[in-house]
C-alpha cells in the first residue's frame, strides 16, 4: 500500500500489456519507428525495416515485394543476409500510385494464395501424404 492509501499496480509479467500499443517490446518499435520518421533528414541507405516504416508496409512485406521484383535491395545481397534500400528509389516509389497498387496487389494476392492452400488438404490428403504415393489409391479403393 502506498502512503495515500492506493495499493500499488503489480504486474506479473513485465513485457505484458504496457501501453496502447500492447506489449514493451510494441511499443519501444513504435517509439522508433516516430523517431525514424521525423527524422529531418532520412539516410542515404534504409535497412528492410525502415523501408517498410518508410513506404506503410509491415516488415513482414518487404521480402514478398523484393520476391515479386517490385523492389530492388542495393548490391547484391546473400540470400539471407541484410538488404538495403536506396532511400532516394523508395522517396520515388512512395510518390507512385501505380507502384503501390502493383505492390498492394501482390501483398493481397500472396495472402489469397497462402489461405487458398490451407482449405485443399483433406483427411484423406494428410493420410496420403503421410503414408506414401500409393496410399491414396487404397483410400479410393476402400470408399
Amino acid at each position: 500500500m502506498i502512503a495515500d492509501g492506493r495499493v500499488p499496480h503489480i504486474v506479473s509479467n513485465p513485457g505484458a500489456q504496457s501501453g496502447r500499443y500492447g506489449t514493451k517490446m510494441e511499443e519501444d518499435m513504435q517509439q522508433d519507428m516516430e523517431r525514424f520518421l521525423n527524422l529531418k533528414a532520412s539516410p542515404g541507405r534504409l535497412t528492410a525495416e525502415q523501408a517498410a516504416w518508410f513506404l506503410g508496409f509491415s516488415a513482414h512485406q518487404i521480402p514478398l515485394l523484393v520476391n515479386k521484383g517490385l523492389l530492388k535491395p542495393l548490391g547484391h545481397p546473400a540470400h539471407n543476409g541484410q538488404k538495403y534500400f536506396l532511400a532516394a528509389t523508395l522517396e520515388e516509389l512512395r510518390r507512385d500510385e501505380k507502384w503501390f497498387a502493383k505492390a498492394c496487389d501482390a501483398v493481397v494476392e500472396y495472402w489469397r494464395c497462402k489461405n487458398g492452400r490451407k482449405g485443399q488438404n483433406t483427411p484423406a490428403d494428410r493420410r496420403a501424404s503421410r503414408e506414401g504415393p500409393g496410399a491414396l489409391e487404397l483410400t479410393a479403393a476402400e470408399n
